[in-house]
């Protein structure tokens, strides 16, 4: 005869503990630094398309969402009056006709080729600011509405595009100086330190007093991870780098347009934008023209001072919710920016990446390059409560005169740039065609990039210099590793 209760309790056992080895797996996967986004960790590199996969755990609608979003990232905008409402409004002053066209494959941005006055500098943005010249710049500024006094007649960023029948701005043209820094063993490095200067300026000179700050476009995966870092992790990472000797970074904070009072930020490379959605909205206005809810200005970036620019048409439409990229659309394409997936490392175990993540300790990198947070249990459900690996505190940090902008923004000084993610970075030349680094892309390599470090970094990059060339090597493979 069956013994029915032994099989049903055999059932049960069985259910329990293919439960549990479920639970041992998912935790595995989630605390797994070999999956740097957690359970969204994107399945595989896909080659030059590595940094465009949605996060792996999308459920089939939300898919449908990140394909909507992806569709608006890659729109191509068109002057007004147009027949097609739902994709007019460029301009007039402009950087680029879409999102995609300045970060391509979602990834990294870089300067244009040096002593050219390109006809656009496409994925670089020269950003404009002056001192503050009386009180009531004083007072624009100390009311933390405003990141910077812009220039009076070129504004916060230079548009080198126009719709047609409209002057450009003015085209960026770079130089660069050389000098030659030697290492340990006698292996010389050659570095390059920028210089930008504006051609072919249409609305009258410059200010005197012009400050300027070069911007490439940093690439798109894991940011809604980032977003979903608890503010409590970033407010002890200052407090743990206040005991530090050497290293003290600080929390930028802006005003957030929605909530109509200043907050913690995390993004930009000044740390600027409280949130994808401002952020996304802001470089609607600054890059393409086109308004949202948040900044609904129909002629874009167009200043006061340009009046034929503020008089042309705009794309802003009723049935868009009065302004020209639509709510929807700014819905799914925050979704997108949000959902877009970590690729997994590679080369982990190798022993030459083994040992420079033993001198990437060593040298204090994850001071201000954290390894790993755990996001948040209210984040958006396919993010929340995911072990992710960025490498990054998310914290302003002087770095010291050598990358100075003298450009500063809200708390951020001239001297303090965010701690960026390194994530995804051995996949730049893959991705982007070319492996130059930094706000500027000024550094030509990982070894470039480190050696610009100063500042608060600079002790860790005299332990760098003082390094055998082959435990350099080594600390350079494990960040390609990321």
């Amino acid at each position: 005869m069956t013994n029915k209760p032994l099989l049903a309790s055999l059932a049960i056992r069985s259910r329990l503990i293919t439960l549990v080895l479920l639970l041992i797996a998912s935790s595995w996967l989630n605390a797994n630094p070999l999956l740097p986004g957690g359970e969204t960790t994107a399945a595989s590199l896909k080659g030059k398309h590595a940094f465009s996969q949605p996060a792996a755990n999308m459920s089939l609608e939300e898919r449908m969402n990140f394909n909507l979003g992806e569709a608006i990232f890659g729109k191509l905008w068109v002057s007004s009056p147009s027949s097609t409402t739902a994709s007019d409004g460029l301009g007039p002053l402009y950087n680029a006709r879409s999102c995609l066209r300045c970060h391509v494959n979602n990834g990294r941005g870089k300067p244009p080729e040096p002593d050219l006055a390109q006809a656009n500098a496409r994925s670089l943005f020269l950003r404009l600011s002056i001192p503050p010249q009386n009180s009531e710049d004083q007072k624009a500024l100390a009311s933390g509405k405003l990141a910077a006094i812009p220039e009076p007649v070129y504004g916060a960023q230079l548009q080198d595009q126009s719709i047609q029948g409209l002057a450009a701005e003015g085209r960026v043209r770079l130089t660069y100086t050389y000098s030659t820094l030697t290492l340990a063993g006698g292996e010389e490095v050659e570095l390059r330190q920028p210089h930008y200067f504006i051609d072919q300026l249409a609305y009258g000179d410059l200010h005197p007093q012009l400050r300027t700050s070069a911007r490439v476009t940093p690439p798109m995966l894991g940011l809604g991870l980032l977003e979903a870092i608890p503010e409590s992790e970033l407010e002890k990472n200052v407090a743990t780098q206040q005991k530090h000797p050497e290293i003290s970074g600080k929390l930028n904070k802006v005003w957030d347009h929605q909530l109509q009072k200043t907050v913690v930020v995390r993004f930009g490379w000044k740390a600027i934008q409280p949130n994808l959605k401002q952020q996304n909205a802001a470089a609607f206005i600054e890059d393409i023209g086109i308004s949202t809810t948040i900044f609904p200005q129909g002629y874009g970036g167009c200043t006061s001072a340009q009046t034929d620019c503020r008089l042309l048409p705009d794309g802003n439409s009723e049935h868009l919710g009065g302004v020209e990229a639509s709510p929807i659309m700014t819905q799914v394409l925050e979704f997108y920016t949000q959902t877009l997936a970590v690729p997994p490392r590679r080369n982990a175990q190798d022993a030459q990446v083994l040992a420079g993540e033993k001198i990437f300790k060593q040298l204090d990198c994850a001071a201000c390059h954290r390894p790993n947070y755990t996001t948040a249990k209210n984040a958006l459900p396919l993010l929340k409560n995911q072990s992710i690996w960025p490498y990054t505190d998310l914290l302003l940090h002087d770095m010291g005169a050598a990358l100075a902008d003298n450009h500063s923004e809200f708390l951020a000084s001239g001297n303090q740039w965010r701690t960026p993610p390194l994530w995804g970075v051995g996949l730049t030349q893959l991705i982007s065609g070319h492996s130059q680094l930094l706000h500027d892309g000024r550094a030509r390599s990982i070894q470039e990039a480190i050696l610009w470090h100063g500042g608060e970094a600079e002790a860790s990059k005299q332990q760098f210099i003082a390094l055998p060339k082959s435990q350099r090597q080594q600390l350079i493979h494990f960040v390609e590793s990321l």
